[in-house]
């Protein structure tokens, strides 16, 4: 083998190791390029999961304090409701004792009706200024009647205090007022197209300002007396 072969088999030889060396170096070149892109792909995407993250947080925070809100408003409507209902029950009237019933004369109708009202629990004070029977009345107290034949709204009523009273027109705890209704003298426009007889049904309304209505009904008897207790 003369130099001529040798110099060509080495030059040979380092041409392939150049080309190897090269070949490694592009690959470890390469593999850290892909290492650099997935590195910065992975940074954005923690970075979209720590947004998306703290838009579920605000979310919920705003959707809570939405529930909260919603909550207490009901909790104070709820109590409101309840104050009202108390404040109803405690301005209720009821009827101590009997209807009773005064005729005329002859005994051939009702000319007369009274009853007793009183507060129905140890509540608020109800005003209980009679009526006049006019359009200038100044009553609170608004007291209905029917018969078959008639209705009229506001009838005229007087008041008589019933034992210890303060000399008011309001209607106290432990106090008592009797109900009188003429039917000779509803007011102004009030007058019944026929008079309460035998076997006839009336019935009166008390409409308190505050509170709940009180409905009386009541039937006469086949015979009426001078005074006739209805119940």
């Amino acid at each position: 083998m003369d130099h001529l072969d040798v110099a060509y088999i080495l030059g040979f030889d380092i041409i392939t190791m150049t080309t190897k060396l090269s070949g490694v170096s592009m690959v470890s070149r390469s593999w850290r390029i892909i290492s650099n892109i997935h590195k910065h792909e992975r940074g954005m995407t923690g970075l979209e999961t720590a947004i998306i993250l703290i838009a579920f947080v605000t979310v919920a925070a705003v959707f809570g304090y939405a529930i909260l809100s919603a909550g207490l408003f009901s909790a104070e409507r709820g109590k409101e409701t309840v104050y009202a209902g108390l404040n109803e029950a405690k301005s209720n009237v009821e009827i101590s004792g009997s209807v009773t019933a005064i005729c005329d004369n002859n005994t051939t109708y009702v000319k007369k009706v009274f009853f007793n009202l009183k507060n129905a629990i140890a509540g608020n004070p109800i005003d209980m200024t009679p009526c006049n029977g006019t359009s200038s009345a100044q009553n609170k107290c608004v007291i209905s009647l029917a018969t078959k034949n008639d209705y009229f709204s506001n009838v005229k009523w007087t008041g008589t205090w019933m034992g210890d009273n303060n000399g008011n027109n309001l209607l106290e705890t432990g106090e008592q007022i009797e109900i009188s209704i003429g039917m000779d003298d509803l007011g102004t426009g009030n007058t019944l197209s026929s008079q309460l007889a035998i076997n006839d049904t009336f019935s009166i309304q008390v409409k308190p300002a505050i509170g709940s209505t009180v409905t009386i009904q009541r039937t006469l008897p086949a015979a009426l007396y001078p005074a006739i207790d209805l119940h």
